[in-house]
C-alpha cells in the first residue's frame, strides 16, 4: 500500500481570494487517498504562511520524515511551492529520496518525462501569478505613500495600537516613549535606558525584556514624531506625534554624534 504524507497550506491572502481552507483541502485530500488505496502516513499543515517561504515548519517536518511516506500529496502545486527554484529544489530531494509527488487538481505523474515537464511549466506560472500579485500590492503602497494615506509599516508598533479606525497611540506605551527619548537627551545610554525599564518591570511590546537594539529603533524612528518613511517617501500620520519634530532630530543629532566614529553611519533629520 501506498503510504501518502498529505501537506496542506493556506496564507491569509489565500483564503480570503480563493477560499483554500485547511479543512477543505484535508477533506479532499484524505477523500482522494481513500479513493487511490493510499494510506495517510502523516498529515502536514503549514496556516498563515506564504509558498515562497521555504522555512514553514510542517513542510520543513514532512521533508526530514520522508522516510514514513512514499508519495506526497497535495490538493494544488501552489500549496507547496509558489516559487519554481523551490519547487525544482524539492523535486530532485524527493527523487534523491525516491519519492513521488502527486498533485490532485493538475492529477500530473511524476514517473513520466512529459509529467515532469508540463509539471515545470504549471509552476513556472503559478510563480508568475505570485510575482504578479506582488508588484500590483507594491504600485498600490507607493500611490498610498504618494498621497499620504495611513501608516505603511509592518505589524505594531511600540506606543500604538491598530483600531479599526487605523493607527492610535496607546497611552500607557506612549508614556514609555516619551521617557525613553527624555533619558537619552539627558545623556542615558542605550543600555542604561534597557536595564532601568527592565528594572521597573515594564515589559516590551512582545513582552520580552528590553535589550538596547530596542531602544536603538525606538529613537530612530520618525513615527514617534509623526511621519513614516516608505520606499523613499516621507509621509505625515494623522494623530500620532508622541514627542516633538525637535526633540527627534535632537535624538537624531546625539546619535550621529556619539556612533561616527565608529559606524559611519547617518539618521534622518526632519525638515
Amino acid at each position: 500500500m501506498m503510504r501518502a504524507a498529505v501537506y496542506a497550506r493556506v496564507s491569509t491572502e489565500d483564503q480570503a481570494r480563493e477560499g483554500f481552507s485547511i479543512a477543505a483541502q484535508l477533506k479532499r485530500l484524505r477523500a482522494y487517498c481513500k479513493a487511490k488505496g493510499w494510506e495517510i502516513a502523516g498529515e502536514y499543515v503549514d496556516e498563515g504562511f506564504s509558498g515562497r517561504d521555504t522555512s514553514r515548519p510542517m513542510y520543513k517536518k514532512m521533508m526530514q520524515e520522508y522516510d514514513l511516506w512514499d508519495v506526497l500529496l497535495v490538493l494544488k502545486m501552489d500549496r507547496i511551492h509558489r516559487n519554481s527554484q523551490n519547487f525544482t529544489n524539492m523535486m530532485n530531494e524527493l527523487a534523491s529520496h525516491e519519492k513521488q509527488f502527486s498533485s490532485m487538481q493538475e492529477k500530473f505523474d511524476t514517473t513520466s518525462a512529459m509529467g515532469r515537464f508540463v509539471m515545470d511549466i504549471i509552476q513556472r506560472i503559478a510563480q508568475l501569478e505570485s510575482e504578479q500579485i506582488g508588484e500590483r500590492v507594491k504600485i498600490g503602497m507607493v500611490q498610498k505613500a504618494k498621497k499620504g494615506d495611513g501608516y505603511l509599516g509592518s505589524g505594531e508598533p511600540y506606543g500604538y495600537s491598530f483600531k479599526s479606525s487605523g493607527l492610535e497611540i496607546n497611552p500607557a506605551e506612549a508614556g514609555i516613549v516619551a521617557y525613553i527619548y527624555n533619558a537619552y537627551t539627558s545623556g542615558n545610554s542605550l543600555s542604561a535606558i534597557a536595564d532601568n525599564l527592565n528594572a521597573r518591570g515594564i515589559p516590551s511590546k512582545k513582552g520580552t525584556v528590553w535589550k538596547k537594539q530596542t531602544i536603538s529603533k525606538i529613537l530612530r524612528n520618525p513615527l514617534y514624531c509623526g511621519f513614516a518613511l516608505w520606499d523613499g517617501y516621507l509621509i505625515k500620520i494623522e494623530n500620532a506625534e508622541i514627542i516633538s519634530r525637535g526633540t527627534y532630530n535632537l535624538v537624531q543629532r546625539m546619535m550621529e554624534e556619539r556612533r561616527r566614529n565608529s559606524s559611519g553611519s547617518s539618521h534622518l533629520l526632519l525638515g
